[in-house]
Formats: C-alpha cells, sequence, structure tokens
C-alpha cells in the first residue's frame, strides 16, 4: 500500500509539474527525495541511499560518454554539412502525393544514422515541416509522420542510446538486438508508409514551388559528395559491428576534418562548436540548423541520472515486487509481451520519460521473460515506442515543439502503434 500511495504521490507531482510548465526535473528531483525517504524508512542509512543511486547511475555510464558523443556529432554533422547535404540530395524527390511518406523515411534516415529523436526532430523534422507546410499539409499529420521517423531510428540504430540502454540492461548484443528489432518493424514499416500515402493523397491539396532550403544550404556550404562520409561512415561501421562509441567517435573525426578543408573552419571554432553547438549567423539558416553540442545534452543527461537513481532505489528496496508479481502472473495468463506491454504503459505514464520507462518496464518484468534476447526485443517494442504516444512525456513533447505540432499529432504517428499491436497479433517468433 504504501509503495501505491508513493506513486500516486510521484504522479501527482508529475502532473502539477506539467500542468504549470515546469522542467520534468523538479518532478524527478521531487520523486528521487520521496523514494529516498522510503529507503530510509525501511531501515537504509543515507550512506546506503548514496550507493544506491551510484549503482543507478553506473549501469548506464556508457550511456552517459555516449550522450555526449551525440551531443558533439551532431553539432559536427550541422558544421561540416553533412545534414545539409543529406537534405541537399534528396530535397527533390519532395511531391504532393509523397510528402507524408517521404518526411518518415527522411526523419527515420537522419535518425538511423544519429540514434537520437531529439536531434532528428530538430534538424530533418523542421526541414520536412516547412515543406509540408507549404503543400498546406496538415501539421497534425506532418507532426505525426516527424514522431515515427524521428523514433524509427532512436529505436534500431547502434547509435541510439535507448537501445545501447536496453542492451545494456538485458546484457545482450546491440547488433543482434538490432537484427530483431529489424524483423519485427518490417509489416509496421510497409504498413505506416502506405497509411502515409494515402494520407498525402487525401489531404494535399496543390504544390507549391516555394521551397528554398537547397539554396540556402548551397550559400552557406560547399555541398559535395565527399561531404557524406561521416554519415557513410556510420553505416559501414555499423556493419563491422564496431562499438557504438567508437562509431561515433570516427565520424566525428571525419566530421572535423570536412569542417575544416572543405568547410573554412578552424580548430578554435569547432572546439566552441564541440561544447555550445552550431549557430550560423544567417537568420535564416540558423532558423533550421542550429543546435547540437554537448551542452545541448544536459537536460536529458540530467533525466538519465535521475531516471537511473530511482532504478537503483527500486532494485535495492524491493519497491516494485508486488507490482513485478502481478506482471509474472498477467505474463503466466496470457503473454509474456503482453505483461511487458501493460508494464510500458504504466511505466511511461509515471516517468514521462524513455529512459526511466525503460529501466522499469525491465525491472518488471525481467522474471516474466527469462530469454534476455526476447526480454530485449520485447522492451524495444514496447517501453520505447509506447513513451512518445504519452501525450504529457517529454519524449513525443521535444520532437513536436520545435515544428509547432500540435500534441494530437501522437495520433498519426501509426508505425509507433503499428509495431506493438502487430506483435500482439502476430506474436512473431524471436
Amino acid at each position: 500500500m504504501t509503495e501505491l500511495l508513493l506513486m500516486a504521490i510521484f504522479s501527482a507531482g508529475l502532473l502539477i509539474c506539467i500542468w504549470a510548465g515546469q522542467s520534468i526535473l523538479f518532478a524527478l528531483a521531487f520523486g528521487l527525495i520521496i523514494f529516498s525517504l522510503y529507503a530510509h524508512e525501511v531501515g537504509h542509512t543515507p550512506r546506503k541511499i548514496l550507493t544506491m543511486w551510484g549503482a543507478g547511475v553506473r549501469t548506464i555510464k556508457p550511456i552517459l560518454i555516449t550522450l555526449l558523443l551525440i551531443g558533439i556529432i551532431t553539432a559536427y554533422w550541422r558544421a561540416a554539412g553533412v545534414i545539409p547535404a543529406i537534405i541537399f540530395y534528396t530535397a527533390d524527390f519532395f511531391t504532393p502525393t509523397i510528402i507524408l511518406p517521404m518526411t518518415f523515411w527522411l526523419c527515420g534516415l537522419i535518425s538511423v544514422l544519429t540514434g537520437t529523436a531529439f536531434g532528428t526532430g530538430a534538424t530533418m523534422g523542421i526541414i520536412c515541416a516547412a515543406i509540408a507546410d507549404s503543400l498546406d499539409v496538415p501539421i497534425w499529420l506532418t507532426g505525426g509522420a516527424i514522431l515515427s521517423g524521428c523514433y524509427l531510428g532512436d529505436r534500431c540504430s547502434p547509435m541510439s542510446t535507448s537501445a545501447l540502454l536496453v542492451a545494456t540492461l538485458t546484457r545482450t548484443d546491440i547488433f543482434k538486438n538490432i537484427v530483431g528489432m529489424i524483423r519485427t518493424s518490417l509489416i509496421p514499416l510497409i504498413l505506416a508508409s502506405a497509411f502515409y500515402y494515402l494520407a498525402g493523397i487525401s489531404f494535399v491539396s496543390g504544390w507549391n514551388e516555394n521551397v528554398d532550403a537547397k539554396e540556402i544550404f548551397a550559400q552557406a556550404f560547399t555541398i559535395a559528395p565527399s561531404v557524406l562520409i561521416p554519415a557513410i561512415l556510420i553505416v559501414v561501421l555499423s556493419l563491422m559491428k564496431l562499438r557504438v562509441q567508437l562509431m561515433i567517435s570516427a565520424s566525428i573525426l571525419a566530421s572535423a576534418a570536412i569542417a575544416i578543408a572543405i568547410q573554412g573552419l578552424d580548430f578554435g571554432e569547432l572546439l566552441k562548436i564541440s561544447v555550445l553547438g552550431f549557430y550560423p549567423e544567417d537568420v535564416e539558416l540558423a532558423k533550421i540548423l542550429s543546435g547540437g553540442g554537448m551542452i545541448s545534452m544536459a537536460n536529458v543527461l540530467a533525466i538519465v541520472c535521475l531516471s537511473s537513481c530511482y532504478a537503483g532505489i527500486f532494485q535495492a528496496t524491493g519497491f516494485l515486487n508486488s507490482l513485478q508479481n502481478f506482471m509474472i502472473r498477467l505474463g503466466e495468463k496470457f503473454s509474456p509481451f503482453l505483461s511487458v506491454i501493460v508494464a510500458a504503459i504504466i511505466t511511461s505514464m509515471i516517468s514521462c520519460n524513455q529512459t526511466l520507462a525503460i529501466m522499469l518496464t525491465h525491472q518488471l518484468c525481467k522474471k516474466v521473460e527469462p530469454r534476455p534476447e526476447v526480454l530485449a526485443i520485447h522492451i524495444e517494442n514496447s517501453a520505447v515506442v509506447i513513451s512518445p504516444l504519452i501525450p504529457w512525456s517529454i519524449a513525443g513533447a521535444v520532437v513536436l515543439t520545435p515544428i509547432s505540432a500540435p500534441i494530437e499529432s501522437i495520433l498519426a504517428a501509426w508505425y509507433l502503434y503499428l509495431i506493438p499491436m502487430l506483435q500482439i497479433v502476430n506474436r512473431p517468433r524471436l
């Protein structure tokens, strides 16, 4: 009963924070305090509680390093012209009938290459939203296609922190997990693309040639095939199954070399960009290409650290034992994946962020499915894609806010619904 009461208090704190428009960090800090007090009440000393915090953070140490590297690479890909080059070479493929599926696929491409839904929404998402707006496509549909595309890669990219977190928690190989994720996402990918194509035919009224992203990029950067080398490196090194941190580091070095040799930046500028991000002086360019840098990951780093402290407390105190037993019974009566789905919905609604939802779902369901490789895919097909569908979760809000899309856009994030729905129906052999 005490555990349920504390969860209710924590949930109330989250709702108040969201209603007041305050940072979710305040609610997470409040939760850390009340759960730490719970640990003290059940007999743990302050020193032991700090040890629990540390144990939780140590679990995701590789994630923290990767987050910092992602901050650098997203800034360098901007500064070196990698993202502008990708957009430059693909912009001509936009036509009225395929604007929505192209938005879905292009956001998916960038998210696979970068592994970050937030970074994709702030780059390719803004470009696609601007082009779709010129075609009078309803913004809620565009937002849904962007949200789906952003989490396409966030789910199965070797650079994705969520994929890395799942692999770390389940002690599985991230590349083997990716194979399973691809296998369970092929039909949802095809169906979602078809839905966006049909929506494009139904809602697009005409074609407006006022799309000047290519011109803006061509004036600001030297666009050449060689500029794509950092992105190609990610693909090649992924196929070679190189460690994620080494992959990103190699792409960062290549981007730095291109930024200096081709785009004309100096070493001092690159150091500043790695920390503070890339912010061009041109006003029009700044609207669509600013961001990145280690500082851009500060909020996410704080959320991940606080979330991991929760996990450490829950693990050491047995806080979730009663709910875990319910999940075991649910899995035995119906199916392990259905149990994971229920846990993912509950944890996503409580946590308001993807990281804690993943960690709590793992804690609740690690005894439901004893095979680590299967459990990893179950979590990827539930907590990872359900979290962005929760209206008050930052997982969806951070992607939709930069493009001024309404929260109703989650209704059009069809790919994210199809992943768990089709696995429930088909129960694929994993």
